[in-house]
């Protein structure tokens, strides 16, 4: 029983923090009828409909085939590779940042172990998590944080892309010089297998994420999906619903009373206040090298209208320390199972390439 909770502890460290920081700042808030309103439904909404889908297109290797096809089409360690993390990269801004790792790493993984090219395992694991919380920047659905500010701030679709255009460019371009530097172009062959779609599922689940991405652009109410979704997929794909993340929904939840009762207490409202009138960039960026990027959007959007910022603030952030995004505990995950006794290894190299990133976006977006 202890070992059981100790390990979900483990696999759900940010759901566990903020459960208790919500539980915390209930002794200074004690709940009322105003807690009602800390929720956002919507963003709520959103999100599970985008991961049931992406779980049922899962659960039919969707994403896995597609991405086998591409690969294929390469012949050496350097394009490889660069497909590999452009897969994730463009899959961030689909199916949002911890989907594209959870459905491409093992991908990843097999492609570089049935060749024998492991010793480009870390370096492409860490370019893939990279590729994955900066290239969801972009899009709305990309990363959690930008659904939240997306919906909370009511920002035009438009203004948006806009907003993350630059640092999104400037991501491109490090990641693809980064793996055309530091992978050689050595040969190497895919195994075949044989994988196939189910037409009538495939047909069903693209429909369905179809009306999803509809749902989060605002063209479709959110209750609308909120009830055919799951009724769809509860005798298309009961496993999906199983399947959807429910630790990071609770971790929205939770986060999202510790930031009302923050908001709420006088002293903590005048500082947050003060630091992000003096710069909301910095101050963001910062805040998710200590509380993940997610937090930090729900925590600090109680406290600015500079939403351009603060967006831009809570995308790069998520580059930097290993908990500056949930994404990059999950790509941490993976490749420990995988490479047992080389965590040491594994967190210098990530801390270097991430630190680096983190610097030239960050000292691009102040010019």
């Amino acid at each position: 029983m202890t070992n059981s909770i100790v390990a979900f502890i483990k696999k759900n460290a940010v759901a566990c923090i903020a459960f208790s920081a919500a539980v915390i700042t209930c002794f200074f808030v004690p709940p009322d009828k105003e807690y009602l309103d800390y929720f956002d439904l919507k963003t709520l909404s959103c999100l599970f409909c985008v991961l049931a889908v992406v779980c049922a297109l899962k659960n039919i290797s969707f994403f896995y085939i597609l991405a086998k096809k591409a690969v294929e089409v390469f012949k050496n360690a350097k394009l490889c590779v660069l497909a590999l993390v452009y897969i994730t990269f463009i899959g961030s801004m689909l199916i949002a940042n911890d989907m594209a790792l959870l459905t491409f790493l093992p991908l990843g993984y097999f492609v570089l172990s049935t060749t024998g090219m492991e010793k480009y395992m870390a370096f492409t694991f860490i370019m893939q998590n990279i590729a994955a919380n900066l290239g969801g920047m972009l899009t709305p659905f990309g990363n959690p944080q930008n659904l939240y500010l997306y919906t909370a701030f009511n920002i035009p679709t438009g203004e948006f892309m806009a907003i993350m255009a630059p640092p999104f460019i400037v991501s491109v371009a490090l990641i693809t010089l980064c793996c055309v530097l530091f992978v050689k172009a050595e040969p190497l062959a895919v195994e075949e297998d044989e994988v196939h779609l189910p037409p009538a599922r495939t047909a069903l689940y693209i429909t369905l994420f179809a009306l999803s991405i509809a749902i989060v652009f605002r063209g479709i109410p959110y209750v609308v999906g909120l009830a055919l979704i799951p009724a769809v997929l509860l005798f298309a794909d009961r496993k999906a619903l199983k399947m959807v993340d429910y630790p990071l929904l609770l971790t929205f939840v939770f986060f999202f009373i510790f930031s009302g009762n923050m908001a709420r207490i006088d002293a903590t409202k005048e500082l947050f206040s003060f630091l992000l009138g003096k710069n909301t960039l910095v101050v963001s960026t910062l805040s998710c090298q200590f509380i993940s990027n997610v937090p930090s959007a729900i925590l600090l959007s109680n406290f600015t209208d500079n939403y351009a910022d603060l967006l831009v603030g809570v995308n790069i952030g998520g580059v930097g320390t290993l908990i500056a995004s949930l994404a990059s505990l999950i790509t941490f995950r993976e490749y420990t199972k995988h490479n047992p006794g080389k965590a040491g290894y594994y967190i210098k190299m990530f801390s270097a390439f991430n630190f680096g990133f983190l610097a030239v976006l960050e000292g691009f977006m102040m010019i």
